[in-house]
């Protein structure tokens, strides 16, 4: 019985939502946007690049992992995740806030010119990030909740895919411009709704003691077949955007993309077990272990970067394909995890922050705005929530599931800066899904204390 409900859940929320964005991508095509002028906006980070200012970068990290951290700790004591905080204190930093409130300091602190060198150092803590993104994910971890899992993960990439596609038809026209075409700008639109947030997600969870319920257990499994999912698509979406304004062909970029996936798996991956194995001959990871992943994580880096993708995504490839035991997991995450996170990750909020203006969302940019969360919403929690249900899942449980699936943090901010870096979409619509990505997250922690009751659930999950 409850493979039949498995099997119409699948036909329902995921077979016809793939109808229609075949269905969304043809129609589009016949749709033109405005030209490039008439929705260029002058962006904070345009301005030419200033000679090196130590004393300015050490002032800026200085502001901003201070500020991160007593705004995270402030959020933490409201029931919010302390990267939530973090979040929102890049937004206050930019011109949202300090830049409107006292424009002389964020001029001082933040000058235009010095954008490209706050950039830098954030995007090197990115790239250890999404490594450790790939490592913490166990993607064997969704064998071991069924058919429920494999439907609701399922559905919550393609029910949100799908629906931000179908978005796009109303925004392309309106917020895109003539340099991208449509099919990569609903594309990425999709790409952006249904992302899940698994760092934040797995936090949330720890903090709710949930991680080793069978609901935590169903939720990350599921975000971590959608992290893996999502960045697959993502990676298609940069190489199709980048190869319209490359010499070369797309096909070339994907044969590059092919040839480096099967070095990493029939070359790479089979040197990897020595980090595991050096961790357990001498109890801990030695410097020499580390400074050599340290050095794999940056050629992996530059691979696919030179291959037209991005560098966060051979990072985060190697870490998938890391060792999965516990203890190097938790090794590993020891060595790398507080200064990125602590110091590094902080910087890349700020600098979010300062391409994100919300002064520039008012009048018919709000109404945009409510449309984009509320589609955003609707795909990700509705179709987590009724895959749930259809396969068998109480109503509760499928409720508190979708509100864990709709949490988008971090990993949606690090997408959107990959849309705004490589063109496919305006500092407008990027401003207005950042806003998105904050409601979506902030909503996480209070509505799953409302809806979500553990009773017979409160027992750690077998395997957990």
């Amino acid at each position: 019985m409850l493979r039949h409900k498995a099997v119409r859940a699948y036909i329902l929320l995921v077979g016809l939502p793939l109808l229609l964005l075949v269905y969304v991508l043809k129609t589009g095509n016949n749709l033109t946007a405005p030209p490039w002028a008439a929705l260029q906006q002058k962006a904070a980070v345009q301005a030419p690049p200033m000679p090196m200012n130590f004393f300015l970068l050490v002032l800026q990290v200085g502001v901003v992992v201070g500020f991160s951290r007593i705004t995270g700790i402030l959020f933490k004591k409201i029931g919010q995740p302390q990267v939530v905080g973090e979040m929102v204190a890049g937004i206050m930093l930019g011109p949202s806030l300090l830049g409107w409130i006292a424009p002389g300091v964020s001029k001082f602190i933040f000058p235009a010119a010095s954008m490209g060198y706050l950039n830098a150092l954030s995007q090197f803590g990115l790239v250890i990030f999404m490594f450790l993104v790939g490592v913490e994910l166990n993607p064997q971890e969704l064998k071991k909740n069924g058919q429920a899992a494999v439907v609701t993960s399922h559905a919550s990439i393609v029910t949100p895919f799908c629906m931000g596609s179908a978005l796009a038809l109303l925004l392309y026209p309106k917020l895109s411009h003539q340099g991208v075409s449509f099919v990569s700008f609903a594309l990425f639109m999709g790409s952006a709704m249904s992302i899940t947030a698994f760092p934040v997600l797995a936090r949330i969870l720890t903090e709710g003691r949930l991680l080793g319920t069978r609901m935590g257990t169903l939720s990350i499994s599921c975000a971590a077949v959608d992290d893996v999912t999502g960045w697959c698509i993502l990676a298609y979406i940069v190489i199709l955007v980048r190869a319209e304004s490359s010499s070369a062909s797309l096909w070339t970029t994907i044969a590059g993309v092919i040839a480096f996936v099967l070095v990493m798996m029939l070359g790479v991956r089979r040197i990897l077990p020595w980090f595991e194995s050096s961790l357990k001959k001498r109890g801990r990871l030695t410097d020499n272990a580390l400074a050599f992943m340290i050095t794999l994580i940056m050629i992996c880096a530059l691979a696919t970067e030179k291959l037209g993708i991005h560098s966060l995504f051979g990072a985060f490839f190697l870490g998938a394909i890391m060792p999965k035991s516990a203890m190097f997991t938790r090794a590993v995450l020891d060595k790398l995890e507080a200064l990125t996170v602590t110091a590094l990750l902080p910087l890349f909020f700020a600098f979010s922050g300062l391409r994100t203006s919300l002064a520039g969302v008012q009048g018919q940019y709000l109404g945009y705005t409510a449309l984009i969360i509320a589609v955003a919403i609707l795909g990700k929690f509705g179709g987590s929530m009724f895959a749930a249900k259809l396969s068998g899942i109480s109503w509760r449980d499928a409720t508190s599931l979708g509100i864990l699936m709709n949490t988008r943090g971090l990993m949606e901010l690090i997408a959107l800066n990959i849309g705004l870096d490589i063109g496919v979409i305006s500092q407008t619509v990027f401003s207005m899904m950042v806003l998105m990505a904050l409601v979506t997250t902030f909503m996480t922690s209070p509505l799953m204390k409302l809806v979500y009751r553990p009773e017979g659930d409160n027992e750690v999950a077998p395997g957990a």
